[in-house]
């Protein structure tokens, strides 16, 4: 089971090993750690997708680099047709400081999901005991946790969540 927040310390330190290697300006690493810590959603391959470490000063960041992309090769694979093959990392708050999230079409709701497969109130997500719980809210196209549709269930980091034709991994 992955850490809270794991996906992004991933992709914090590859980016971080970009920068040191040359691969990217200060402006656009300061541009993509905005990006990745300073909102909900995070699309992974848009802030590493177009990443390469030839020669990182340890295995880790190849391992780290590959793993990324091996996870986004399998939600691809995992993905029907005119399903959104990337997936987009749904960055918590484990602390449980935020109690409750609504996830929508909507713009009154917490997450805004724009693709019409996705209802206008879609899903709650609410902090109980020390995790997250999904509630489906009787949405058109359903939720999937895992590969499989869900009513209701508690949430680990890692999970991959499908909310209409939209995909998200748990961090």
């Amino acid at each position: 089971m992955l850490q809270p927040g794991a996906s992004r310390k991933q992709i914090a330190r590859t980016l971080k090993a970009a920068y040191a290697g040359g691969l990217l300006s200060e402006d656009t690493f300061v541009r993509r750690l905005e990006q990745l810590l300073g909102t909900r959603l995070i699309d992974p391959f848009g802030l590493i997708g177009d990443l390469t470490l030839r020669s990182p000063a340890d295995r880790h960041h190849q391992r780290l680099t590959s793993t990324v992309i091996a996870v986004l090769r399998r939600v691809r694979m995992f993905s029907a047709a005119g399903v959104e093959s990337r997936p987009i990392l749904l960055g918590l708050d484990w602390s449980g400081e935020q109690r409750e999230l609504l996830v929508g079409r909507h713009h009154a709701c917490d997450l805004v999901l724009s693709n019409p497969s996705v209802s206008r109130r879609h899903a709650r997500l609410f902090f109980r005991d020390g995790s997250w719980v999904l509630q489906d809210l009787g949405s058109t196209n359903g939720t999937i946790v895992n590969g499989v549709r869900v009513g209701r269930c508690q949430l680990c980091p890692g999970d991959l969540l499908v909310l209409g034709n939209t995909h998200l991994k748990v961090d």
